[in-house]
């Protein structure tokens, strides 16, 4: 078994008591490589170093989520660059649109998506996104700069299938998280699923956030692991009338190409 979890928040500070038995039991669950993503300046930095310390299995992303777009200056723009400049990153992001909190205006929301954007392409890293509630906007703004990017993933993908179906166009890849294993919630997601071609399909946690609501035995925790990405993997493949098996080999291979990671990643 070998499963890459392209998404997942290993900076945050609730993993900051038990981050080495977190990696051992993902490990143990056939998850052998995470993506761990940087969102504001300090998880940039602590997920860069993260990465740093434990190459095998970790890399990196840098970015400013939307949240957070109201930070965004000329020092972390240099900050960002930097890391990637020195081969740190896989990825620039999360950034993209969230008009469902609305915590950042949305005309810097936007402002700040097109310069990170625009770091992607003058880099030639791909993107990490993240869109709530804001598809036309984000559509419009992700396609003017698409031609330019070399590759783009929508993390956490939970929109309609008219939506899905816009972002398969552009070329990107998809995200899928434990939202799918949601009955009620995730239902929509499960039927649009099978819509997904298999060279664009990628997994992730999302952790600490999302956790299965299919794990079985329930976690005692509410926290969210890479250790329960095989729970994604097979709702992602009783969506698709797949074999787990062949979501894992799919999924691999594509967040390996996706990312540029090494050969010896990928098994």
């Amino acid at each position: 078994m070998a499963l890459i979890d392209i998404g997942a928040n290993l900076a945050h500070d609730g993993f900051d008591d038990d981050r080495e038995a977190v990696m051992a039991r993902a490990e143990a669950a056939g998850v052998t490589h995470c993506v761990v993503t940087g969102s504001d300046r300090e998880s940039n930095a602590r997920a860069s170093a993260l990465a740093e310390a434990d190459p095998q299995h970790l890399s990196a992303t840098a970015g400013l989520h939307p949240h957070h777009a109201e930070d965004w200056n000329t020092e972390i723009a240099a900050e960002m660059r930097d890391l990637a400049a020195r081969n740190r990153l896989v990825a620039i992001g999360e950034t993209g649109l969230d008009y469902f909190r609305d915590i950042s205006p949305r005309d810097v929301q936007k402002r700040v998506f097109a310069e990170q954007l625009a770091m992607a392409v003058d880099t030639g890293l791909p993107m990490f996104l993240h869109q709530r509630e804001a598809h036309d906007d984000f559509h419009a703004i992700l396609a003017e700069h698409l031609p330019d990017l070399s590759r783009a993933v929508v993390h956490c993908f939970t929109d309609s299938a008219a939506a899905l179906d816009d972002y398969l166009a552009l070329g990107c890849h998809i995200g899928i998280t434990g939202w799918i294993c949601d009955e009620r919630r995730g239902r929509a997601l499960f039927d649009a699923v099978p819509a997904i071609p298999d060279d664009r399909l990628l997994i992730e946690t999302d952790c600490p956030y999302l956790l299965p609501r299919t794990i079985r035995p329930k976690p005692r925790s509410r926290r969210n692991e890479p250790a329960y990405l095989p729970w994604v993997r097979d709702r992602v493949a009783d969506a698709r009338n797949q074999a787990p098996e062949h979501v894992e080999h799919v999924t691999q291979a594509n967040a390996a190409r996706f990312f540029a990671l090494p050969d010896r990643l990928v098994s």
